[in-house]
């Protein structure tokens, strides 16, 4: 892990084309801002967790119903 210090509306760069500014730190919080491409994904943490947890779900759900299409087919032959 990197560890930074940055003041007010000082920056930092990642892979020449993400930026990420510090806008306001007061009461333990800290506002960001973040530039990138739009090809670029940006979630807080917790989102990002969530979004792969039902993606997970999801496949899990695809190879149950998989598995039980199979199973179906074997005993009708």
């Amino acid at each position: 892990m990197l560890i930074l210090a940055r003041k007010k509306e000082e920056s930092l760069i990642i892979n020449g084309n993400i930026e990420i500014k510090v806008l306001e730190a007061s009461d333990g919080k800290v506002k960001l801002g973040i530039i990138a491409p739009k090809d670029v994904e940006v979630h807080r943490k917790e989102v990002y967790e969530k979004i792969l947890s039902e993606n997970q779900e999801s496949v899990n759900g695809v190879q149950a119903i998989r598995k039980l299409i199979n199973s179906k087919k074997k005993t009708s032959e």
